[in-house]
């Protein structure tokens, strides 16, 4: 790494020093380095080093907030453990804060005192997107979406192309209702999309567009600004994440919309619906629901009909961080396998302390820690065999890919599907 700037350890440094952020120096203070955080993290499981312990990622932030914030730290930074923000300690922080966490939040609910560890975790990474310091690989996923609306840079005649297949089959099977609306203005909702569906799991839009049939929807998709994602959560940028968010606030006025319907994305519904309004700094004008709700509302409200004998393979429900343990979705996730399901298990754990797939926090963008990502995984893989599960029924498709790899690796023998095809499988129409 090149030595570090003036510049860049002040703009780094500068977010240790926000009086306003009461939270920060609560958190830091209030680790004791008791170390019950450490069986709670997948990386510190699977890998066995010290160094992987959540509690290890806080003291990182806390010896550079001892060294630039207290006066002990200033004077005899050697008593204290007040640490230099320098090019050692930058690599440690990249390695450890972007390439050894994914935000899970498990930590958290394993701590004796609730410290907010992956709160902790993101402000070093803020510091480190302040210096231009976030890895190569994950600034190109926001940088790719700024640029073009999608982190996967998609062009908007493919994503077209890509839609008019799904509806010619969709039309083919059900009749010309049975429509993929694109940019039609004045409808009830708008819809979204993690941009793999396009790319590579485009039978998720088609489940969807299903549904919706079913429910005799008015919905839209629009072209200018379909992206659910919003990786800015992830790098600690918080203007750029705040950019994203804005499109799509702007794309649902400018439609017309009454409703943002979030896809199935674990950290794009966070980033959306709670992260979103901090960043705009005001709340919607409109109503935001994630996917897993809109469907539990059609089963619930009898718009949509389903049998539950057209699933018969064993399933079990792999919890996405984000819509669980941090969205409080466990229930409704729950509902909707128990009415499109014949035979269903629970993963052990599971739900507010289920194991992370690996693939969160930014990990999937990230090649240079692949590795890495794939080996903590073996976590979820074991759970996944231990339940004798045919199917794995998750709302995200991060964690889709995530779980394909795992699948593939570690020889799982599973279908993988999100909550929209295994409710559209479910249909009867």
């Amino acid at each position: 790494m090149r030595k570090l700037t003036e510049q860049q350890i002040n703009d780094a440094v500068r977010l240790l020093k926000m009086p306003a952020d009461s939270k920060l120096l609560t958190h830091l203070n209030a680790c004791v380095h008791c170390g019950l955080c450490a069986e709670s993290c997948m990386y510190y499981r699977t890998m066995g080093e010290d160094k992987f312990i959540p509690a290890r990622k806080v003291e990182l932030v806390a010896s550079l907030y001892r060294r630039y914030c207290t006066l002990t730290g200033k004077a005899v930074p050697f008593l204290v453990n007040a640490r230099e923000l320098d090019e050692k300690m930058a690599e440690e922080m990249i390695d450890m804060l972007f390439g050894a966490c994914t935000l899970c939040g498990r930590c958290v609910k394993h701590c004796s005192i609730g410290v907010d560890i992956a709160y902790v975790v993101h402000v070093g990474r803020r510091m480190l997107a302040a210096a231009n310091l976030v890895p190569s690989s994950l600034q190109t996923s926001v940088d790719t979406a700024l640029l073009t609306g999608n982190n996967m840079g998609i062009p908007s005649e493919d994503f077209v192309d890509t839609i008019q297949w799904l509806e010619e089959e969709l039309t083919d099977e059900y009749g010309q209702e049975a429509c993929i609306p694109l940019n039609r203005t004045g409808s009830k909702i708008l819809y979204t999309l993690n941009p793999r569906e396009a790319k590579f799991f485009p039978l998720s839009i088609s489940a969807m567009a299903k549904i919706f049939f079913a429910a005799k929807e008015s919905w839209t998709l629009s072209t200018n600004m379909y992206d659910v994602t919003n990786y800015g959560l992830f790098s600690g940028n918080n203007n750029q994440a705040k950019q994203i968010a804005k499109r799509l606030h702007d794309e649902v006025l400018n439609m017309q919309s009454q409703t943002l319907v979030l896809g199935e994305c674990g950290h794009g519904s966070r980033a959306n619906r709670w992260e979103a309004p901090n960043y705009l700094q005001q709340s919607y004008e409109f109503n935001v629901i994630t996917t897993v709700e809109l469907i539990n509302e059609y089963i619930r409200s009898g718009r949509i009909k389903v049998d539950k004998s057209l699933n018969q393979a064993l399933a079990t429900i792999h919890d996405p961080c984000n819509l669980v343990r941090n969205g409080g979705l466990l229930s409704e996730i729950r509902f909707t396998v128990t009415n499109t399901v014949s035979d269903f298990v629970e993963m052990n754990p599971h739900g507010m302390d289920s194991f992370c797939c690996g693939g969160g926090g930014g990990q999937l963008a990230m090649s240079e820690y692949n590795d890495r990502r794939l080996n903590t995984g073996f976590l979820k893989a074991e759970q996944i065999r231990a339940t004798g599960a045919k199917v794995v029924i998750t709302p995200c498709h991060n964690c889709v890919d995530q779980l394909s790899q795992l699948n593939h690796l570690y020889k799982l023998g599973i279908k993988i599907k999100t909550l929209a095809e295994i409710t559209a499988d479910a249909l009867v129409l």
